[in-house]
């Protein structure tokens, strides 16, 4: 439990939750922030990754612009903008100090020069730990997803956290392992001298 919620954590701390297998998550009921370490884990196969055939042709049609990086604290906080959230104003500060290091990152998703969707994550090594992802426009967070992946196969990178499963996810192919089979791929995907920039 982080018990200083009015506090930024410190990304030193952050990143040593994630290096082993923890996230963390605020709690609005008992207004602090848990760490979470689930069992099973939910994962994405980067080279079983699913592309539903409609999605593809959006991606191809060029009507939707990608960016990374240029809107971090925007899309983190589109993602938080919901009934119910489980991203304090601490966490979220926590997160763009991270970003301001290069080990949180987001991809963007434009139509007509407005932010359509977008999606977030801590990276470290070849680890992509997704967060959280927003839309505003139909399918542009999948969007967001599909070029996520395409990313992380052309830097090399190896694991792609998703933390839990949802049927949006199993539609991609998400998959449930073990926590000791996923804390094996983390170790292995952590030491990986691979950057998602």
């Amino acid at each position: 439990m982080w018990p200083n919620e009015n506090d930024i954590i410190p990304s030193a701390l952050m990143l040593d939750w994630y290096r082993h297998g923890d996230f963390p998550m605020f709690d609005e009921t008992t207004g602090k922030t848990f760490l979470y370490n689930p069992d099973p884990r939910t994962i994405l196969p980067l080279n079983d990754f699913h592309i539903p055939k409609s999605l593809g042709k959006k991606v191809r049609s060029g009507k939707y612009i990608l960016s990374i990086d240029t809107a971090f604290e925007l899309v983190i906080r589109s993602c938080a903008n919901r009934k119910e959230t489980w991203l304090s104003e601490s966490l979220i500060r926590s997160y763009i100090a991270l970003h301001h290091i290069s080990k949180a990152h987001s991809l963007e998703i434009w139509i007509n020069g407005e932010l359509a969707g977008g999606l977030y994550g801590v990276t470290i090594g070849g680890a992509f730990f997704g967060e959280s992802m927003f839309h505003v426009h139909t399918d542009a967070s999948k969007i967001a997803l599909v070029l996520l992946v395409q990313r992380m196969k052309e830097k090399g990178m190896l694991l792609l956290d998703v933390q839990y499963m949802t049927p949006h996810l199993e539609r991609f192919g998400a998959i449930q392992i073990t926590r000791s089979d996923y804390l094996l791929r983390l170790d292995e995907a952590v030491l990986c001298n691979v950057s998602f920039n």
